[in-house]
């Protein structure tokens, strides 16, 4: 009986050995795949895994940076897409010559434009507009009263306005 449990015990032995080894390969495995992946040419664990390190925190700081310059760039064309128009009005003899250009084609921009004058009570003499490649209008309109209550800088807020809030609506469409 002593053999056969001595036997069983060597077999335990043996067993863990192989467990051992084989868990011992598999770390050694990992440390390799470690040490590629970061680029470590460090010998010991304790290197590999502290060169490691650094390049996750290296890894994190490209991040962060990546993440603010997307946000600069978001921000920036936000800012750019929030009122990509130029608004100009001239006070004329009677009325007003009210020019905007956007590089935005819209219709839709047309019809609130033309909204803000009808708000204002303009009426529009002469237009000429594009929306092919650009959006471009170009308007002689006077006041219906005529009696210049409205000056060159209300028209332009109010065609600046509206613009904005098509730009709202259309972003939300999007």
């Amino acid at each position: 009986m002593v053999t056969s449990s001595s036997s069983e015990g060597k077999k335990n032995k043996e067993k863990k050995n192989k467990n051992n080894d084989k868990k011992a390969a598999e770390l050694h495995e990992k440390l390799q795949l470690l040490r590629s992946i970061t680029h470590s040419h460090a010998l010991n664990e304790a290197s590999v895994v502290l060169d490691a390190s650094r390049y996750i925190q290296e890894l994190q700081h490209r991040v962060e940076s990546l993440d603010q310059d997307t946000s600069t760039a978001q921000h920036s064309s936000y800012n750019q897409s929030s009122l990509p128009v130029q608004v100009t009005v001239e006070t004329l003899e009677k009325g007003f010559l009210i020019t905007v250009i956007s590089e935005i084609s819209s219709q839709v921009l047309l019809c609130s434009v033309l909204e803000s004058f009808e708000e204002l009570g303009l009426n529009v003499l002469e237009a000429r507009v594009s929306c092919m490649e650009s959006f471009q209008l170009q308007v002689i309109a006077e006041n219906e009263e005529g009696d210049g209550s409205i000056d060159s800088q209300t028209v332009r807020s109010a065609v600046v306005q509206a613009i904005r809030s098509w730009g709202v609506s259309n972003d939300d469409q999007d």
